[in-house]
């Protein structure tokens, strides 16, 4: 009798069922199962649990009388409704926690996983190989296993980083970028029973939410997913490169693909989304710098993220080399941006509490940098952002956080901490201007609270800082402030309520 195969609600595209040596058997029956503990246990943002779910129920009707479809409390008790004692296979999941479950399940065969570019034997052989991790090399890496963006075994235009053109601050006085718009899918009747089921469960007090559910933004079946990609790379592509660390407060999605959640959803298959564009490219369709920016975050960082969180052990979810032991403020968990006067935090905090999503720069260099300024628990701030953004998974959130943004690893994924003072935020955003705070303001009613935060973080880490060669001549700089005293008097006092 053939095993059923196992779906997490992450592996709904087509390449999760493709039969093989590594794969389900040809025509194998197929569980979804629906737990209602995950929602349970933590506090997601709604417009993520109507998405998952909305995607889970779309690829369930795709596939028909194949699919048994189970609503249970845990998936243990969901697995045992749809195969009884029966076995079956199940792709390696992505997460540490689904991974112990259905290992401990005596029933389930966990086959390699899918959706990446490198498998998990690939990434170790190479940085085993590595005296230092650093995504740059693992990037070149990928690009020349793949033949991405290749030509006679150099890198096309002769250089691998193009960076250094696609950091352009947004157009001096433009609202917007101008740029196409996304695509942007039609719910159905689907989406509607998704959408009551959690306004019963959420009036029965089985679960809560955060975050406002409105129309659905993302796609949530393959057919969608493929619409979304062909519409950015025919229409958006081209425009992605220069503007890709630029922020406009009225244009929160610019050039940008939105194609996180249907790569994590596994609608799109990072293959796909990298040879595509290198299609765009090649048929002179969009410059290599848009091009390049796309390939990096695609086979670059999406890829380098997922294997870290896998190489870098369990005990990577504990660290916290700076210390940092604050509590995330209510306002920040409730995502409460109109109690915030900043206007850059105020924007990005909005937009997460509306769409549950805002670009890399916002998320890094606003979100990210305030939690850091303010010395928060680096693992509560993972999991805020797990929780809060559509495309927020374990496998995502912990490398992304934990090493980048929070720096909270001392330097094992980067080189530094990613943390600036309100010059950067107003020479990358339109976002200072009407706000009440001053970017170039220490001290007083009108100091930027990142301007601040910046000189009080580099303070308060000093001596580790002045170790960190990309960070010893900010460091000096605190020996040239006269109103240092005040400014670290100032920032005790402001407290955890919002600026």
């Amino acid at each position: 009798m053939t095993d059923a195969h196992w779906l997490f609600g992450d592996q709904l595209g087509p390449s999760f069922l493709e039969p093989g040596d590594r794969g389900p058997a040809r025509d194998a029956p197929v569980v979804l199962i629906e737990a209602r503990s995950v929602f349970r246990r933590r506090r997601f943002h709604r417009a993520k649990a109507h998405l998952v779910l909305s995607a889970m129920r779309h690829r369930a009707a795709e596939l028909g009388d194949r699919v048994t479809y189970v609503r249970a409390d845990t998936y243990a008790e969901g697995l045992r409704k749809a195969v009884g004692d029966g076995r079956v296979t199940v792709h390696h999941p992505t997460s540490r926690a689904a991974l112990r479950l259905v290992r401990s399940l005596g029933n389930v065969t966990v086959l390699p996983p899918r959706g990446f570019l490198v498998s998990p034997e690939q990434f170790a052989a190479w940085a085993d190989g590595q005296r230092t991790l650093r995504m740059e090399n693992f990037y070149r890496h990928v690009r020349r296993d793949h033949d991405f963006l290749m030509e006679g075994g150099e890198p096309a235009g002769g250089t691998w980083n193009l960076d250094h053109e696609n950091r352009r601050p947004p157009p001096r006085g433009a609202r917007t970028l101008g740029a196409p718009a996304p695509y942007r899918p039609r719910e159905d009747a689907i989406d509607e029973e998704v959408r009551n089921d959690l306004d019963r469960w959420e009036r029965d007090g089985d679960v809560s939410f955060v975050g406002r559910d409105g129309p659905r933004m993302f796609p949530a079946d393959r057919r969608q997913a493929l619409a979304a990609l062909r519409r950015f790379l025919d229409h958006r592509l081209a425009g992605f490169g220069a503007y890709e660390d630029a922020v406009l407060a009225a244009d929160g999605t610019m050039s940008h693909s939105l194609l996180s959640t249907s790569l994590n959803l596994g609608l799109l298959d990072p293959a796909e989304c990298v040879e595509g564009a290198q299609a765009v490219w090649r048929a002179g369709g969009a410059p290599l710098n848009s091009v390049e920016g796309f390939v990096r975050q695609v086979a670059g960082w999406r890829e380098y993220v997922w294997h870290l969180y896998w190489y870098f052990g369990e005990e990577y979810r504990t660290s916290n080399a700076l210390g940092h032991t604050a509590a995330l403020p209510r306002w920040w968990q409730e995502l409460d941006a109109d109690a915030v006067s900043a206007r850059c935090l105020a924007t990005a905090l909005r937009q997460v509490r509306d769409t549950g999503w805002t670009h890399h720069i916002p998320r890094l260099m606003v979100l990210g940098s305030y939690a850091l300024q303010r010395g928060w628990d680096p693992a509560a701030v993972t999991d805020w952002f797990h929780r809060s953004f559509v495309d927020g998974y374990d496998w995502v959130m912990l490398p992304n956080v934990v090493g980048m943004s929070q720096y909270a690893d001392g330097g094992r994924m980067t080189t530094k901490p990613y943390t600036s003072g309100g010059a950067y935020i107003d020479r990358m955003s339109d976002l200072c201007g009407p706000c009440p705070y001053r970017p170039d303001r220490r001290v007083g009613e009108e100091a930027c609270p990142f301007t601040a935060g910046y000189w009080a973080f580099l303070h308060r880490h000093r001596d580790r800082l002045a170790r960190n060669h990309r960070m010893a001549q900010p460091v000096r700089g605190l020996d040239r402030l006269r109103d240092l005293p005040g400014l670290l008097e100032q920032e005790r006092g402001r407290g955890a309520g919002p600026p």
